[in-house]
């Protein structure tokens, strides 16, 4: 295929390193020459680094270069030309005035497609005589690197481009992904249930970012927390994004943004491109401050309450070597331990008469990783809180000692919010029907690096689990963001797997 890129800045650039070591003839230009230039020396160093570490040989690299072709002017007459792949800047004018060009340079057969990460595909092909010959197909940076891409038809997008497209996509050994027109498209839609319940803990003071980004990492596998992931991004490039999904959505709860965003962005604080975000950067930011270290009495007797997860917890802290006793009652020294599930320590101390100064919450979904989360309530005594601490670090021989967060008392408390938030939002990509089930998981973990996607994550937990958590948090909050979708009621009702895409009216026609 004869494929002409039209912008040679980071994005086009590495489209047309992917596109030439894939076997197409690319035409790289851009309205500035010595932009096409710097891209084809960029190029030509990137596939010459490949051949250093044995990703490529010399011979495959030499006929990728012949491949790539510098163009002068963007809108050359080009009757060979099969598809143009657009990547200039994010502004709807420019896109529009390039593809009318383009319109009028290329042959009616020439399939157009927009690199837009965040304007609407079908705004952009109204602006053409023949808006059914572009689609958007979104790919992400560094493109050679990061194996997906989203093909997104626009509402007047002709049948068979897609296909097209997805062929060409795979035949380069990238995976793709078919995304509805909407806002954030799909990985970004996706990436907004991590970070935007990241950022409605941190308003509530649950946790610091950097407490938030440990019990992401440690309990659910994630290999950035979502503050870290923020200021890797920029935040002004988050904020944006949040927003303007969240309006797309016509203020959609379960997207809200959050107060805290604005002023730090008009503060600057955006991250490591500034030096300064959530943390520290640069050669003279201060090390990391460490975790407090463990100081409590490990040794003084546990009493857990509750009902699901508490039989786990006795029998680990048992194992372990901690005091735990038995019977329906805690001794007038016990601590008193209370895995919760989409509810709060404090409610239990209500609702089964428990001693307030020295009940603290216990996530059950720690367990599974290396890392314990302690609840503690306003009526914490804070020496209970450190003995409760102490004995949560407790493992068993050979172990080694578990690392224990201390955060506020919350419904569901930090990890199952976030995982409730990713899969909630996911579940209502799959209602909506703006893709798949397996598109979205395979979207995901290639896009955002998740540990498992999240409708297959929200599988493992067990969907009617998945549904009695977001019902607690709702019931629990009153915060309307936490509401079970659709999809997930159903399948826990039904029996359904959430990745199991059911059976629709059109299946029975």
């Amino acid at each position: 295929m004869r494929i002409r890129i039209v912008g040679a800045g980071a994005m086009g650039r590495g489209i047309a390193q992917w596109a030439a070591a894939g076997g197409h003839t690319v035409e790289l230009c851009d309205v500035r020459t010595e932009a096409v230039t710097a891209a084809v020396d960029f190029v030509r160093s990137m596939l010459e680094r490949a051949v250093e570490k044995g990703r490529m040989s010399a011979g495959d690299r030499d006929a990728a270069l012949e491949r790539l072709v510098p163009l002068d002017d963007p809108w050359a007459p080009g009757p060979e030309v099969e598809l143009v792949i657009e990547a200039v800047r994010e502004d709807l004018d420019t896109k529009a005035e390039v593809f009318g060009k383009l319109e009028q340079a290329l042959p009616d057969s020439a399939v157009f497609a927009t690199n837009t990460s965040s304007l609407s595909v079908t705004r952009i092909a109204a602006s053409l005589g023949d808006p059914g010959r572009l689609a958007g197909l979104h790919f992400f940076n560094p493109v050679p690197l990061m194996r997906i891409v989203e093909v997104v038809p626009g509402a007047a997008t002709r049948p068979g481009i897609p296909p097209v497209l997805t062929e060409l996509v795979e035949s380069c050994g990238h995976r793709a992904v078919t995304v509805a027109d909407t806002p954030g498209f799909l990985v970004n839609h996706a990436g907004r249930g991590l970070v935007t319940e990241a950022l409605a803990l941190l308003e509530e003071s649950v946790a610091d970012p950097a407490g938030i980004d440990r019990i992401a990492r440690d309990v659910l596998g994630l290999r950035m927390g979502p503050f870290e992931l923020m200021d890797l991004t920029g935040l002004d490039v988050t904020a944006a994004v949040i927003d303007s999904i969240w309006q797309g959505f016509r203020h959609e709860d379960r997207l809200r943004p959050s107060y805290l965003t604005p002023n730090r962005v008009t503060a600057g604080l955006h991250g490591r491109k500034t030096g300064q975000g959530w943390f520290a950067y640069g050669p003279e930011a201060p090390a990391p401050a460490p975790e407090a270290p463990v100081t409590g009495d490990a040794d003084r007797p546990v009493f857990v309450a509750g009902g699901e997860g508490a039989e786990e917890l006795r029998t680990a802290l048992s194992e372990a070597g901690a005091v735990v006793e038995s019977g329906s009652a805690p001794s007038g020294r016990a601590l008193v331990l209370v895995p919760v599930w989409g509810t709060t320590a404090a409610a239990a101390v209500a609702s089964q008469g428990l001693p307030a100064a020295r009940t603290f919450g216990v996530d059950p979904l720690a367990p599974a990783g290396s890392r314990r989360v302690l609840a503690v309530t306003p009526a914490s005594d804070p020496s209970a809180a450190r003995d409760a601490r102490a004995v949560l670090a407790r493992a068993a021989d050979g172990e080694g000692p578990w690392a224990v967060s201390v955060v506020r008392d919350t419904a569901g408390s930090v990890a199952q919010r976030l995982l409730a938030s990713v899969v909630s939002v996911a579940a209502s990509i799959a209602e909506r029907s703006l893709a798949t089930p397996a598109d979205i998981d395979l979207a995901v973990t290639t896009g955002l690096g998740y540990p498992t996607g999240p409708l297959a994550w929200g599988d493992r937990v067990g969907a009617a689990r998945m549904l009695e958590l977001q019902r607690s948090l709702h019931a629990t909050t009153g915060d309307p963001r936490h509401r079970p979708t659709r999809w997930l009621t159903e399948r826990a009702q039904l029996g359904l797997a959430l990745t199991d895409p059911g059976t629709s009216p059109a299946d029975c026609a």
